[in-house]
This record gives C-alpha cells, structure tokens and sequence, in this order.
C-alpha cells in the first residue's frame, strides 16, 4: 500500500551504514517509514538500500560548521513530508584505538582525538536534535540517543574518551527529556552491550563467557527492534529512560 508523502511516518538516522544502523535501517523501512541515512561517505553505487541517494545525506559530523550544513539539508529533504521529523536517532560514534588496536585510556588520549570524539558521540547529537526541533514538534517526534554499556562502568576495549563520551551522552538524554517533553518531544537512549558486529574486539569471547547470563552475543537486529519500540506509540509515556540491551551483563 503507498502512503502518501506527507503522511508517511520519517526517521533521520547517523551511523547507518553497518551493524546496529543498518539494522535500524531495516527495521524502519519495513515497516513504511521513510528512512534518511546519514553519513561521513557519500550514497555507494552498489548499496542494495532501495531509497538511493536522495534518501542519503554525507556529513562529517566531527565538523560542527559540517553538521550545521547538514542540518539545514536536512530541513529541506523534510519539506515533502511537510515539514514533520517522526524520529531522530543519534547512532553514529567513534572510538579511537592505539598503534596496535589498543584501548586508549584517559592518560595516552591524544586532546585533538578526546575533542573529535566528543564532537561526534556528544555534540552532534545535540546539534541534531536542537536544528531540527521545529519539525520534531510538528510531528511529536521522538529521540533515540545511541549510548553504551562502557558509559557506566570501565570496559576492557573502550576507550576513556567513548566510554565517557557515552556517559555524559546519557545525562544529556536526561536533560533533553525535560526540556523537549512540554513540546511533545520524547527523549530515550538505548545502551547496547556486546553486540555482535565488524567492531568487536579480540577478547570478547572471554566476556560473553564470564559476565553475560545469556552467555550470547546481542543480535544487530535485537536494538534495532528496541528503537522501533521508543520511535512508536507503543512507548507513548516512556521518556528519559536509558533501557540497557546486554544480556544481563551488569547484573
């Protein structure tokens, strides 16, 4: 059944390209909403995704002037649904590593790699959610910031600057559900474990045997269902939760 443009429901999603966005990705277009990606790269030519690159917007979200840029676009690719953001969620992060593949813990950090983490993983996020405020209360939108288990506590093979990075992105989840709940805005976060994508580290197979119950890795597919839920009405009073997907790794 064809929904028509301004009706259909629309998610702006970063981080799309793999794992837990390309999850998301499926999730929200199966079930008819419009999905805008974004990311550092521009639309591949041989990208299976079905939208093509008029769904795609290429932004670098460690550049703030960038973001902006990318705002703006994304206000304008918003004008055929009338203006209305049903979903925002912030998924994109980066977490540098050593020479060798090593965390880097807050003393070997290098500044100029703690700022560009922190522009991505935190500012972005915020930057997103305040450019595009005017058309998430047109549609009572909702907002799903992406955390991670390692913003609670010091995690073998995340970095300093993720881990608190993904912390003080889950206070900021806090804040925002006070400040855009009176618009009609709901502000949630979803916190992944160990998930089974291209970015596990060698080790973690030690993890899922000594601290997860389920002694499994999460599915990609797993969190993607758990946005869908805080992005519908069946999460309708559900705002400034953080709802942990890992296993039971922290009980």
């Amino acid at each position: 059944m064809n929904i028509p443009n301004e009706e259909r429901k629309t998610l702006i999603l970063t981080g799309a390209s793999r794992g837990i966005g390309h999850a998301t990705v499926k999730r929200f277009s199966s079930a008819g909403w419009r999905v805008i990606t974004c990311s550092r790269h521009a639309f591949p030519e041989d990208c299976p995704w079905e939208a093509g690159p008029e769904d795609h917007i290429q932004v670098d979200l460690a550049d703030p002037e960038n973001t902006e840029q990318a705002v703006e676009e994304m206000k304008h690719r918003l004008e055929a649904q009338g203006g209305r953001l049903n979903a925002l969620v912030s998924n994109a992060a980066i977490s540098p590593k050593g020479n060798d593949g090593e965390r880097l813990g807050s003393i070997d950090m290098p500044m100029k790699d703690w700022q560009a983490v922190f522009q991505v993983n935190f500012f972005a996020p915020i930057m997103l959610a305040r450019g595009l405020i005017e058309e998430l209360k047109r549609a009572t939108g909702t907002v799903v910031n992406v955390t991670s288990i390692a913003g609670s506590r010091v995690h073998p093979f995340a970095g300093a600057a993720y881990a608190t990075s993904k912390a003080a992105l889950a206070s900021l989840t806090r804040e925002m559900a006070a400040d855009f709940g009176p618009l009609g805005i709901r502000v949630n976060a979803i916190s992944p474990g160990e998930i089974d994508t291209s970015i596990l580290s060698p080790g973690t197979e030690k993890i899922v045997e000594e601290d997860i119950p389920m002694r499994r890795l999460g599915e990609p597919e797993e969190v993607a269902k758990a946005i869908y839920f805080l992005c519908t009405d069946q999460s309708s009073y559900v705002n400034g939760a953080e709802l942990h997907i890992n296993g039971g790794q922290h009980v």
